[in-house]
C-alpha cells in the first residue's frame, strides 16, 4: 500500500487528542486506505492490535450494525473499561443516528475515534448538534500529481518525463483505483462513470430525496461545461429558460448545494481585493476530479483552460489553502489562496501564445501592490521569463513545487 504521506501527517498530529477525527471526501478518493494506513501507524507506535477496532459500513458484514442501538452494543461488547481503544469507522453515514453512538462512546469509554464519510452536509449538521467543538475535519482528495507519479511508478513500473506524465494525469484524473494498473482510457472512464453513478444515487439523490433527476443531471452538465467560468444559479435558470425548460432558482441552488455535499462540486466565492470582502454573486464551481467531466461529456479541447484551473484549484486545497476568486476593479485573478496569515496569487492559462494573452494574465497580478508571491501557471514548453517579480511556471513544476 502506498503511503499518502500528507494525510497521515495531518492525522498524526491529532492522535490521542480528545477530538473526533473526521475524514471526508468523494467516494473512492482513498479515505478507506488512509484509515488502514492509520491503523498500521498506530500498531507501529506500539498500540496492541486488539485495542484497535475497525468497521467498514460499506461491507455486508456490518449490515446488522447500521442503527445506533446495535452499533453501540457491538462496540461496547468489544471494549473494556479502564483500557483505551482506537475506533476506526468507515463510511459512518450509512448508520442511522450514528452521531449518538459517537457521543456516547466519548462519554462512556476511553476512546480515540476516527470516522470517514462521503457527505459533508450530513456530517456537519449532525456533528454541529452533538459534537460542537469536539471534532476536526480532514479533507481527502483524489491523487495529486505527485501521488500520481508514485502510483504509476509503483503499480505500472512507468517512468516518464514530468511533461509526458502530466499529459497522462490531465486525461486520466486522480481516482486511485484507475492507476493501480495500466488501464486504457475508455476502461478508466467506464470505472469513473460507475463511481459517479454511485455518488449521484447514494450521496445526492437518496440523501436529499431529489425527485427531478433529469433536472439534476442538466444542472451537472451545465456546471461541467462551465468549469473555470463565473456564473450564478440565476444564470443556470436563465439558460434553461432559453431551452424552454422553466425552473425555480431556489431549486437550482438546492441542487448545487446537494452536489457540494456529495463532494462532486466545490464552490469558490469571489473576493474583492480593494474592498477586502467576499462577494455573494458570480461564483465558480470546480469538480472533485477532472476525469468526471471526461467520463460524462468526453474530452473537449476547448475546455482546456478551465480543466487546468480545476487541477490547480484542487492542488491548492490539498495544500490546505482557503481559496477565492480575486476581483480587482474589472479584472479577475484566478485564485487568491490564503493560509496562516499568508497569501499567494495564481493565474492559470493554457499558453501565452500572444502579447495580448501575456498582458491579460500578467497585468492583474502586476496591479496588486502587496508583496505576496504571484504566479502565472501555463502549459508552455519554452517561455519561462518572469515579469517584474511575477513568476511564470509550467503547470507540472507548480504541482510538484
Amino acid at each position: 500500500m502506498i503511503q499518502r504521506i500528507s494525510y497521515l501527517a495531518q492525522l498524526q498530529q491529532w492522535i490521542d487528542s480528545p477530538l473526533v477525527k473526521i475524514l471526508t471526501g468523494i467516494r473512492r478518493s482513498g479515505k478507506s486506505t488512509v484509515l488502514l494506513l492509520l491503523k498500521e501507524t498506530l500498531i507501529q507506535k506500539g498500540i496492541p492490535e486488539d485495542s484497535i477496532i475497525t468497521l467498514n459500513f460499506e461491507s455486508f458484514t456490518t449490515e446488522h450494525l447500521k442503527n445506533a442501538t446495535s452499533l453501540y452494543a457491538h462496540l461496547a461488547n468489544l471494549m473494556r473499561n479502564g483500557q483505551k481503544f482506537y475506533v476506526l469507522l468507515d463510511e459512518i453515514q450509512e448508520v442511522q443516528e450514528w452521531e449518538k453512538v459517537i457521543n456516547s462512546l466519548l462519554v462512556d469509554y476511553t476512546v480515540d475515534i476516527y470516522i470517514t464519510g462521503s457527505n459533508s452536509h450530513l456530517l456537519s449538521s449532525e456533528l454541529a448538534t452533538y459534537l460542537a467543538g469536539r471534532y476536526v475535519e480532514i479533507s481527502i482528495y483524489t491523487l495529486s500529481f505527485n501521488e500520481f507519479l508514485e502510483f504509476t511508478a509503483t503499480y505500472q513500473n512507468l517512468s516518464s518525463s514530468s511533461k509526458e506524465a502530466f499529459l497522462s494525469y490531465l486525461r486520466k484524473g486522480g481516482f486511485p483505483l484507475v492507476h493501480t494498473a495500466n488501464y486504457e482510457e475508455q476502461a478508466i472512464y467506464k470505472v469513473i462513470r460507475d463511481i459517479y453513478a454511485s455518488v449521484l444515487l447514494r450521496d445526492t439523490i437518496q440523501r436529499y430525496k431529489i425527485r427531478d433527476i433529469e433536472l439534476l443531471e442538466r444542472v451537472i452538465r451545465y456546471v461541467f461545461d462551465n468549469v473555470g467560468n463565473t456564473f450564478s444559479g440565476k444564470s443556470i435558470a436563465d439558460y434553461f429558460k432559453s431551452q424552454y425548460r422553466k425552473t425555480d432558482v431556489n431549486t437550482i441552488y438546492n441542487y448545487l448545494s446537494a452536489l457540494e455535499g456529495a463532494f462532486i462540486l466545490y464552490r469558490v466565492s469571489r473576493f474583492d481585493i480593494k474592498g477586502k470582502e467576499i462577494l455573494k454573486t458570480q461564483e465558480k464551481f470546480f469538480v472533485s476530479d477532472v476525469s468526471l467531466i471526461y467520463a460524462m461529456m468526453g474530452y473537449r479541447d476547448r475546455m482546456i483552460s478551465g480543466i487546468l484551473e480545476n487541477i490547480v484549484f484542487l492542488e491548492l486545497k490539498r495544500r490546505e489553502y482557503q481559496v477565492y476568486i480575486g476581483k480587482l476593479d474589472t479584472r479577475e485573478i484566478d485564485f487568491i489562496a490564503e493560509k496562516q496569515g499568508k497569501r499567494i496569487y495564481v493565474q492559470v492559462a493554457y499558453k501565452l501564445d500572444s502579447e495580448a494573452t501575456v498582458e491579460r494574465e500578467f497585468s492583474p497580478l502586476l496591479a496588486i501592490s502587496d508583496q505576496y508571491p504571484k504566479y502565472v501557471v501555463t502549459m508552455d514548453e519554452f517561455w519561462k521569463e518572469d515579469v517584474q517579480g511575477v513568476k511564470h511556471l509550467q503547470i507540472q513544476d507548480f504541482l510538484l513545487a
